[in-house]
């Protein structure tokens, strides 16, 4: 199938795109965006037109015709709830990716720029799979106090672009299959694949699950409320503690993983049993989603950027291959995974969602 795509994924200081014929790619580009270019712009989605002329100017200086897509995918943002696969990106879309219904994060640009480059082709714009994907069970978004439930957000455009690839290699569709996926990385999820659903996986953005490189995870509850009762520290440190200044950052001064890896291997007790700490955390929320499966298990898949670590996947290998099959697969192709997601809803494999 040579159907022509163009993929955008907007970061908060990059902006990723990627033109394919079918599942060859004819060019990827990864452009850096400075602080001083973006102070500029007041709200985030004020960045779309600055963002959109660049994509414009480097199709033109590879010869790429913006008006011969058959399709513009572009990463979904911090939307309302939505279950998984490709949603194409309509008015209401557009208005809750500018507005933030959930949140602003760069993320939001990418259906609103897809949608504007889309219409040079006359093509449709999708997004898919984006952090606000909720597939949870009903017993899963119970926390304890009902003032407090528990949401899903995670890393779903990688978890489910992972599990379908393991579930290939299984000689099974991803629709079939009862997977752990853990995504480890700056954030770490964990999460229950039953049969195409995530039906259980913790909120990897504020304060669930394991400690990463950055974040603090699950922390003691009761501590946390006295820290925030005790005035010497704002809401606003708080909230850094959890996200951004916790984990590896917060213990030995980085959030570099390599770094720590390096460490330990040199002889820093603290960087090793930090190191080891993680791969704990991780094995032990690997364990507990084993009952949520019952057992049943077809494979457990360990993704993200920290699966590039050796040292690490022999550690979690030995803490959790009794429970099955193991699939490593470092990093996060978002590019290829969306390309594959705009692929499936242009071939009729995926149906395409309404937001609504």
């Amino acid at each position: 199938m040579n159907k022509r795509t163009l993929v955008i994924n907007p970061g908060s200081s990059t902006t990723k795109f990627a033109v394919y014929e079918g599942t060859g790619t004819l060019f990827s580009r990864s452009i850096e965006h400075t602080a001083e270019e973006l102070a500029p712009f007041e709200a985030i989605t004020d960045q779309f037109e600055f963002r959109t002329n660049l994509i414009l100017s480097v199709l033109r200086e590879e010869g790429i015709d913006p008006a011969g897509f058959d399709a513009v995918i572009g990463r979904g943002g911090l939307l309302k709830p939505i279950c998984g696969g490709v949603w194409a990106v309509n008015e209401l879309m557009l208005q809750d990716l500018r507005i933030g219904v959930s949140g602003q994060h760069a993320c939001n640009l990418g259906g609103i720029m897809a949608f504007e480059m889309a219409k040079k082709s006359k093509a449709p714009a999708f997004i898919a799979d984006p952090v606000v994907v909720d597939e949870m069970c009903d017993e899963a978004r119970i926390s304890g106090h009902p003032e407090l439930p528990r949401r899903s957000i995670f890393h779903a455009l990688n978890q489910k672009a992972t599990a379908r690839r393991a579930a290939g290699e299984m000689g099974k569709k991803y629709e079939e299959c009862r997977l752990i996926v853990a995504h480890i990385g700056g954030g770490i999820s964990v999460g229950s694949h039953v049969e195409g659903r995530v039906i259980d996986v913790n909120n990897a953005l504020n304060g669930e699950g394991p400690f990463s490189t950055e974040r603090s995870g699950g922390l003691p509850v009761g501590q946390l409320v006295d820290l925030c009762f005790s005035g010497t520290k704002t809401k606003q440190e708080i909230q850094k503690m959890i996200k951004g200044g916790g984990g590896f950052q917060a213990y030995l001064g980085t959030s570099n993983g390599k770094e720590v890896a390096n460490r330990a291997a040199a002889g820093d007790a603290k960087a090793d049993l930090l190191f080891r700490t993680l791969a704990y955390q991780v094995a032990k929320e690997i364990g507990a989603h084993a009952t949520v499966l019952e057992g049943r298990i077809d494979g457990i898949v360990l993704t993200g950027g920290l699966a590039n670590d050796k040292w690490l996947m022999e550690i979690l290998h030995k803490r959790i291959s009794f429970l099955g099959r193991i699939f490593i697969y470092p990093g996060e192709d978002e590019l290829e995974a969306l390309r594959d997601a705009g692929l499936r809803a242009l071939t009729g494999e995926s149906e395409v969602q309404q937001y609504q």
